[in-house]
């Protein structure tokens, strides 16, 4: 009985020293940090990746320089619940490049109605395996157009609002970057706002599925509202019955024309009105009437093909 005991209170001193440990550790070297904003200090402009352990964050940070890499230990185990830097967001990125992997960020409001969980305000962006939900915004960028974004293997769910005077916020919202890609991911219960918004000047959005069946004052599921060349292929889309603006699936030109769409390929997505959505929309509605590739697109019923506006 000796014996059981002491193993007893040796894995119970295991299990304190563990979560003792910083849960933030700077791979290159080893170093450990309690604050998510000690570690990314810690790089002073360098380059390095942050390993995260699993658990429920409240941090934020801030990058100004450099290249960093975030990285859950195990993936969809790091968790950053409605810390906000800046009045922006968990992670505000200004460097050369950073990458994000395996996280998850939620409970994001700030009062301007852009809280999310990743500000890209320049340089380059990856980001793979990561969840965004029940937030007002995933990811919002500035400007950059010599940068490219990339998002793989990631959800978008609960995210979205119209609630401020200031605008809508976006599952996903692109300013002028000038590449963007998104490839592999799922939009879903949006809450506002449209679900993919995007300034880019090439965009390659490939085999995504969004389901607007339960969302709820949702718009468009992809507004290229300045225009764009690239490829819009093999995605999945459904409309609501709970629209706010209803009137297309993916709309191209509505604001500006700064990028040329010319040649601009869509090309094999599936598009469906779910039951309960009793109007009909267009699937691609252009205000740019410059020559596009649209073919090879299956669409349900009450989905017209294409309108120029």
């Amino acid at each position: 009985m000796k014996s059981l005991a002491a193993f007893a209170v040796l894995l119970s001193a295991t299990a304190a020293q563990a979560q003792s440990e910083p849960p933030f550790v700077v791979q290159e070297t080893g170093k450990g940090f309690y604050r998510l904003d000690d570690a990314v200090r810690s790089v002073n402009g360098g380059d390095a990746t942050i390993v995260i352990a699993p658990g429920t964050y409240h941090d934020c940070a801030k990058v100004d320089t450099g290249r960093v890499a975030f990285r859950a230990r195990t993936s969809g185990t790091a968790i950053f619940d409605g810390g906000i830097c800046d009045g922006k967001a968990t992670l505000v990125l200004s460097g050369t490049d950073a990458m994000v992997d395996g996280l998850v960020f939620q409970n994001l409001r700030v009062p301007d109605g852009n809280g999310a969980g990743i500000r890209l305000q320049h340089g380059n962006l990856t980001v793979m395996n990561s969840t965004f939900r029940n937030s007002e915004e995933g990811i919002l960028t500035g400007e950059d157009p010599n940068g490219e974004i990339r998002v793989d293997r990631s959800t978008f769910s609960g995210l979205g609002s119209c609630a401020v005077a200031s605008g809508c916020a976006h599952s996903l919202y692109i300013g002028h970057y000038g590449k963007l890609f998104v490839t592999r991911s799922r939009f879903e219960k949006g809450r506002g706002g449209h679900y993919l918004k995007t300034r880019s000047a090439v965009v390659s959005i490939t085999d995504n599925s969004f389901d607007d069946s339960q969302g709820h004052g949702t718009n468009y599921t992809m507004d290229l509202c300045a225009g764009a060349t690239g490829l819009i292929a093999r995605n999945v889309m459904s409309g609501g019955p709970d629209r706010e603006n209803h009137s297309a699936f993916i709309v191209i030109g509505a604001e500006q024309r700064d990028n040329p769409s010319a040649g601009l390929t869509i090309t094999g997505n599936t598009a469906t009105l779910t039951p309960g959505a009793d109007y009909s929309t267009a699937f691609v509605a252009d205000f740019t009437h410059e020559p596009m590739k649209i073919s090879g697109n299956t669409l349900g019923k009450g989905i017209r093909p294409f309108e120029s506006r």
